[in-house]
Order: C-alpha cells, then sequence, then structure tokens
C-alpha cells in the first residue's frame, strides 16, 4: 500500500540561480544544484520548466532534461543558463539522484519574480551572489 512506501527526505541538496560575468563582462544567470553532504550524489537527473501568464496570456517554457552524473560531496554542479526574461514565469526543478541504491527527488520552485536584484545573498559554496532555494 501507499502508506508502506518510504519516501526518504532530501536534505543538504539545494540550487541556486547566480549572476555572473561572462568573458565579455557581461552578467548572465546560471542555475546550480550544490551538494552540501559529505557524500556524493549520483545518477542526478534534474527536469526544469517556467510556466505562468504574461499581459494575461499562459506562457510555458520547453521542459529541459539535465543528467549530471556524480555531484561530489560538498561539491556543486552546472545545470544550466537561465534567461531573465523567464523570471517573471514559475520556475521548477525537480531533482532526482541515487545515494547508493536508495533514490531521493524534491521538486525546487522559484516563484515568479523572485530572483531579482532584492533578493541576492552571498552563496559561500559558489563564491558567488544568488537566489539560493533550500
Amino acid at each position: 500500500m501507499k502508506k508502506d512506501i518510504e519516501i526518504p527526505e532530501v536534505q543538504n541538496v539545494t540550487l541556486a540561480v547566480v549572476r555572473e560575468k561572462n568573458l565579455v563582462n557581461q552578467e548572465e544567470w546560471k542555475v546550480y544544484l550544490i551538494n552540501n553532504n559529505n557524500f556524493a550524489i549520483e545518477n542526478t537527473l534534474v527536469a526544469s520548466k517556467g510556466y505562468g501568464e504574461k499581459d494575461g496570456e499562459p506562457q510555458r517554457t520547453s521542459t529541459l532534461r539535465h543528467f549530471l552524473q556524480t555531484v561530489p560531496a560538498n561539491g556543486s554542479v552546472l545545470i544550466e543558463p537561465i534567461d531573465a526574461a523567464v523570471f517573471h514565469l514559475t520556475n521548477e526543478y525537480w531533482v532526482s539522484y541515487y545515494i547508493g541504491r536508495q533514490i531521493y527527488d524534491k521538486r525546487f520552485v522559484f516563484v515568479p519574480e523572485s530572483i531579482k536584484e532584492e533578493n541576492l545573498t552571498f552563496i559561500k559554496e559558489l563564491d558567488m551572489e544568488g537566489v539560493l532555494h533550500s
């Protein structure tokens, strides 16, 4: 039965949207997966999509899927660049990974307009400013 299925809690795995300068000194936004565990996470799959409205019209982005294989212990991995033009949408990231033979998954949601200058904080794991979601 459903009540007999154990769903483990995701711990010490977060997402961050950070602002960084590119080679021509222009700002770019990127999404990172941060593993704050003392062990690697394996076979990591991330599905991302955006959805919402603009001027009363529904909008959706494509669903993107990224296979990250191994995210090292106390490390981070770039998931994807993100365009500031979609910050008015709900940006959702579904993260699934293995620790040993156990699968873990968690949905991270950046609500509309949450990725903006006022919400930036210093993210020590990346040594950059961004919006952290735990």
